[in-house]
């Protein structure tokens, strides 16, 4: 039987986040979302619900989309994390980013780190989907301003300009 308090002793995570090695002095529990918000100044997830339901913490991991709220940071170990802090090329937008200024896609900005995040999963996996794969592939991420329509669309645009250059 080990001892509570060395079992919630704090160790040091070393992964890879927007490109950059990064090492922290964590609780191996303690949320991906926390780490990368409190000591890494990583803004861009947003807690939203903390339950998994929302979407506004999601984050790429190893290329998988996973709601940052949900995973113990220990799990980020060795892992390569992307936030919506790793998708502009210094003043260049992602092509993404771009479409949701442009259609009107970014309201609150609550939502709209982890959706244009969604986005990317699918469009690297499905680069034409059509307008209901969008709306399958946006399904874990709520928005409250938009109806959704706007950031259809937005995917859409995104989807048609990379399969153009």
């Amino acid at each position: 039987m080990t001892d509570s308090h060395e079992s919630s002793a704090q160790v040091e995570i070393a992964f890879v986040v927007n490109g950059e090695p990064r090492a922290v002095r964590a609780y191996p529990m303690e949320r991906l979302l926390d780490v990368l918000r409190h000591q890494l100044q990583l803004t861009g997830a947003k807690e939203g619900c903390g339950e998994g339901e929302c979407g506004s913490c999601s984050v790429l991991m190893d290329g998988d989309l996973v709601n940052s709220c949900l995973v113990p940071v220990l799990q980020a170990e060795g892992s390569s994390v992307v936030t919506i802090e790793g998708f502009a090329a210094g003043e260049t937008l992602h092509i993404l980013q771009e479409a949701f200024l442009e259609c009107g896609g970014a309201q609150c900005g609550i939502c709209t780190p982890g959706m244009i995040l969604a986005a990317f999963h699918l469009l690297n996996g499905k680069p034409e989907p059509t307008v209901a794969e969008i709306r399958e592939g946006l399904s874990g991420n709520l928005c409250r301003c938009t109806g959704y329509t706007q950031i259809v669309e937005a995917v859409a645009e995104a989807a048609r300009r990379r399969t153009a250059a």
